[in-house]
């Protein structure tokens, strides 16, 4: 039996749980009070941190998935002792992904209640500042899958249309209208009109300097990296301009992008956009058409994005991500990374597999 006594003081240390990782290869444990244990068997019946035991076949072998940087061993009491009323934790085990930088810790969990706790697991996560993702099965690494993405505020830090905005001196008028629409109080096509007539008369020469400009979301080219090293394809779907969505296609060697045309001529926006717009229908559209380009099962795709223009393409998908998102977007999609970089995804399905 692998057993230590832990100090407080060493609760409060992230460095103590990340040398018991590194320099005893500590995988599986319970912490019960302040000790730490190995679990006998993963199928037998390990003790609950809560005091009792769970059966194998009882436990149905949920995850959460729980990880920020610095996570020490209190972040992981605190987060299931608030939990308690809700799921029942028979151990944890640490999750390493090469490619990825750091850990996760996964605890094994039977659900108390059907209810969704997506409400108390937010809750939980802004108390206490970590990320927390409660998953069964997940799309796997093993096989080929598809992540389609939004593009503004997910595979870049901003909302290009603010930003072209903001240089052709309508920043104020345009940007109230994301607000709205992201938040799902406007529809979506209706308000893409709108901010894009703001743009009639601006010069050609600002979507230049936009793009050169454009902020990378932390840990996005390493998802998609690591993602290819795995054979998985990964495109965008952007409510935003193919200006910028052919150009991360390029940067980042994605395998498609589909985003809205601005209209230009004479050098100038002529504040249309042509053809039709790509809202949240056309981006669910997209999931599926891409997979059943590259012949990937409906069971192997992602969707992940910001806003609720994402929804529907987040609910087509097998597992849908919110990510640095809005709370109506957080509440209705499977999971959440709330702060944590893109690739931080990939310790969610290295988790999820059986």
């Amino acid at each position: 039996m692998f057993e230590i006594k832990i100090a407080d003081k060493d609760l409060c240390s992230h460095l103590y749980l990340s040398d018991l990782v590194r320099q005893q290869g500590l995988i599986d444990f319970t912490l019960i009070d302040s000790t730490l244990c190995r679990p006998k068997t993963l199928t037998g019946e390990p003790q609950s941190a809560f005091g009792s035991n769970v059966s194998h076949g009882q436990f149905n072998h949920s995850k959460l998935v729980v990880f920020t940087e610095g996570l020490h061993l209190q972040q992981l009491t605190q987060v299931t002792q608030a939990l308690a009323d809700y799921l029942e934790l028979a151990f944890y085990r640490v999750i390493k992904v090469e490619g990825v930088s750091g850990f996760a810790v996964c605890a094994y969990v039977a659900l108390k209640t059907p209810n969704n706790i997506n409400t108390p697991i937010e809750d939980v996560a802004n108390r206490f500042s970590v990320e927390i993702c409660l998953v069964n099965k997940t799309p796997s690494l093993a096989e080929p899958g598809l992540l389609l993405m939004d593009m503004d505020s997910t595979v870049i830090a901003v909302e290009c249309i603010d930003e072209i905005a903001e240089l052709a001196g309508v920043g104020e008028q345009v940007s109230a209208v994301t607000v709205l629409a992201m938040q799902g109080k406007l529809d979506f096509a209706q308000s893409l009109r709108t901010r894009v007539a703001c743009l009639e008369d601006a010069d050609e020469s600002i979507l230049q300097q936009v793009r050169d400009a454009l902020p990378l979301m932390p840990g996005v080219a390493n998802l998609v990296n690591i993602l290819k090293s795995y054979e998985w394809k990964v495109a965008i779907a952007s409510g935003g301009f193919s200006y910028f969505a052919d150009y991360l296609q390029v940067r980042l060697n994605l395998d498609a992008a589909v985003a809205n045309d601005l209209e230009i001529q004479g050098a100038k926006l002529t504040g249309k956009v042509k053809g039709a717009i790509v809202d949240a229908n056309v981006k669910a559209q997209t999931l599926k058409s891409l997979a059943e380009q590259w012949s990937i099962l409906p069971s192997q795709t992602i969707a992940m994005g910001d806003g609720a223009n994402d929804l529907v393409m987040m609910n087509a998908a097998a597992l849908g991500v919110a990510l640095h998102a809005k709370p109506i977007v957080r509440q209705q999609a499977d999971i959440a990374i709330r702060r944590g970089g893109l690739d931080s995804l990939l310790w969610v399905l290295a988790a999820g597999q059986a």
